[in-house]
């Protein structure tokens, strides 16, 4: 960390609920689920933080003990210095969020009124209003549907219309559950060059979950993964490749086919199927560099053409949890 002010500070975090399971005809057993089990988290005023997991994970569990929807059965929480549910009236006026399908939009209202109507609401000054919706009025497009009532709207674009009225107070801080899940590629497109920018600016700490990894590929430094209601790696992604096995390939195509071993530098190739002149190669901890090894193939065999692939998140994600596991 840099040492800059926390914005979120977190620690012991855990949330339990009471399940009843059936246990024959006619009795029940009640048991404890820890959805989050002792998180600790700090999180620095200006990051864009992604916080992804399975289905199950305790990520929305998080995100509602952070905004004050739920109480901690244990743990300490700070939001902007704020205790979230005690405190969350003063919260919510520095604090921002879009959850998946709720709606902070008048359904039968224009969009515009919707924005005019939460001015008053947070009660911020016109000309600072102005200011902001303008800044999203331009990243987001929305002149083209401002006037069309809420009801009518896409997926995409009331999904824009969120984010603006998540943003028009000035929150401290943005919690985005899933705010490109469903969209279509111009609205999600929009979706993340308008956070990028946001986050740009560097006044607005961004906490996004998503189970699209391209938005955490494309606009995370940091990525907190959790599972089973515990955290699981807390760094960049460039360390989760690093602590989990990158699989970057460096695939060849060949002059001729061909006929060697399958191994060069601690680098295991595979044949394509349909073509013996292409090899790929998985780089792997303790192997060579994609460098090193293209060196040592032209020092052998005459290559035509070079290209390097890298790894894909999902399935190092994937191999995270196998590892939790």
């Amino acid at each position: 960390m840099s040492g800059r002010e926390a914005v979120v500070e977190v620690t012991g975090l855990r949330k339990d609920f009471t399940v009843y399971k059936k246990i024959g005809r006619l009795r029940r057993e009640k048991r404890i689920v820890s959805a989050v089990d002792g998180v600790d988290l700090r999180i620095e005023r200006g990051e864009m933080l992604g916080y992804i997991g399975p289905n199950g994970a305790g990520k929305s569990t998080t995100l509602k003990m952070l905004t004050g929807i739920l109480t901690p059965s244990a743990g300490e929480v700070r939001v902007c210095g704020l205790a979230p549910v005690p405190q969350r009236l003063a919260l919510t006026r520095r604090i921002g969020v879009v959850f998946g399908q709720r709606s902070v939009l008048w359904w039968d209202l224009p969009l515009r009124e919707s924005f005019d109507l939460l001015r008053h609401v947070f009660r911020v000054p016109a000309a600072e209003h102005a200011a902001r919706l303008e800044m999203c009025r331009t990243l987001l497009g929305l002149d083209e549907f401002a006037d069309t009532p809420v009801r009518q709207l896409s997926l995409g674009q009331r999904m824009r219309g969120e984010l603006t009225a998540a943003l028009l107070h000035g929150p401290e801080i943005l919690f985005l559950d899933e705010p490109t899940i469903g969209l279509d590629v111009v609205s999600k497109q929009a979706v993340r060059s308008f956070l990028a920018e946001t986050s740009r600016r560097g006044d607005t700490t961004i906490v996004l979950t998503t189970h699209d990894l391209a938005d955490i590929e494309r606009l995370c430094r940091r990525l907190v993964v959790i599972d089973h209601g515990r955290v699981v790696h807390d760094g960049s992604l460039e360390a989760l490749h690093d602590r989990y096995g990158s699989r970057r390939q460096v695939v060849v195509d060949l002059e001729d086919p061909w006929t060697g071993e399958l191994s060069v530098g601690g680098a295991v190739g595979e044949l394509d199927a349909e073509d013996p002149r292409r090899v790929s190669f998985a780089l792997t901890n303790g192997t060579s560099t994609a460098g090193e090894l293209v060196a040592r193939l032209a020092s052998t065999v005459a290559l035509r053409d070079v290209s390097i692939v890298e790894p894909d998140i999902e399935d190092v994600i994937a191999r995270l949890y196998a590892t939790a596991h």
